[in-house]
């Protein structure tokens, strides 16, 4: 859920781009197509490579104009990419999607409605492809069928309890919604929840887009959608003011020209508002590291810090995008504000909290709980 770019760490150069896979579970009907639909209708200039367990039961919709490239992979039109596979072929296929040359920026796992996500993620966890980076589960639910899908499938629960961010779609045909969103954030551990109809939420939420002009070539999917909403139609079976999908979002933007201490950081992270669904940016950390800004990706529980080195060129500063619903965001802005620091020495032990969430750091959590 989110871009990485060239960093070096003490253990040696990693490779120019990590490519996030996320794993996109839920149940049979909860909306997992119509959401990887909606993400490729809206993929706002990036390029997805989505791999899906059960070829024959999808239902992407781009595929009925799109051509075949051989090996069960197939060219939606707009530079996304879907391949066909079972368990045993994922590590090959994420091989190939993270090859340079398909120029692939996230990569979505739709895994099979009786899918294990935990065994998915541990398959992302372990594969040893430089070019790829693990970039968090998502979880939908159906909001309408929500206590009967409890009843039949009971180990959902356990499922919300490892999601990094939950998706709770068809929020429009449940007869209490506002008892099932509180229901579904009670099972969850610290994972973001976000409300849905149609699978529409904003790409964002789980990856970095890339500037849509910055796509040259055909028509695109982007392009014809954008067409479907001048005639009042989203071209999901929606209005076309529903696609608007910043409406009810809060962000902020937060820039420093004072470096952060990495304990006051990580205080703030540690106790980031369940309505905060994601965070992107470069941090500063000034003395406790010289050499390199810190990456930061956070989506609901999910945190990852990739270190780079700073280039001669750059302005040595922090900045910070926060996305969420119902957050203050003037509180979280004075609460940023109150991580700066201008001491002028490290602090010897400052650093070990956000170690912890750089990938392949011997102070790295065990990946059981997923996240952060």
């Amino acid at each position: 859920m989110g871009n990485s770019s060239a960093h070096e760490t003490d253990g040696g150069r990693r490779p120019q781009q990590q490519i996030p896979v996320v794993v996109l579970a839920g149940f049979l009907g909860s909306g997992k197509t119509t959401l990887l639909n909606h993400l490729l209708h809206r993929s706002a200039g990036s390029r997805i490579g989505a791999i899906v367990n059960d070829f024959g039961a999808i239902e992407i919709d781009a595929l009925a104009v799109a051509g075949a490239l051989g090996d069960s992979t197939v060219s939606l039109g707009n530079g996304c990419l879907c391949c066909a596979v079972d368990a045993g072929e994922l590590d090959v296929y994420l091989g190939k999607l993270a090859a340079p040359e398909t120029g692939v920026d996230v990569i979505v796992i739709e895994a099979s409605g009786l899918a294990e996500p935990q065994e998915l993620v541990r398959m992302v966890l372990a594969s040893e492809h430089p070019g790829i980076v693990y970039g968090g589960l998502v979880e939908v639910v159906d909001a309408a069928e929500f206590d009967d899908t409890r009843a039949r499938h009971p180990e959902i629960d356990r499922h919300l309890a490892l999601a990094d961010l939950v998706v709770v779609n068809k929020l429009d045909r449940a007869a209490d919604p506002e008892r099932v969103l509180a229901l579904v954030g009670s099972l969850t551990d610290r994972a973001a929840v976000v409300p849905a109809t149609y699978g529409r939420i904003d790409p964002e939420f789980l990856f970095d887009c890339r500037p849509s002009e910055e796509r040259i070539g055909q028509l695109s999917f982007d392009d014809l959608h954008d067409q479907g909403d001048d005639n009042g139609t989203d071209g999901l079976g929606g209005n076309g003011h529903a696609g608007h999908l910043h409406t009810g979002y809060d962000s902020l933007s937060f820039v420093s020209d004072v470096p952060l201490d990495p304990r006051r950081l990580m205080r703030f992270l540690d106790s980031r508002p369940e309505g905060l669904y994601r965070i992107k940016g470069h941090v500063d950390l000034g003395p406790n590291d010289l050499r390199n800004r810190y990456t930061m990706h956070a989506v609901g529980r999910f945190l990852r810090f990739y270190p780079e080195p700073w280039a001669p060129a750059d302005e040595r500063r922090t900045q910070m995008v926060l996305i969420g619903s119902g957050i203050d965001t003037e509180a979280l802005g004075k609460e940023l504000k109150g991580c700066e620091s201008d001491a002028p020495h490290a602090d010897e032990h400052g650093m070990w909290g956000v170690l912890r969430y750089v990938q392949g750091s011997e102070d790295e959590p065990d990946p059981e709980p997923y996240g952060g």
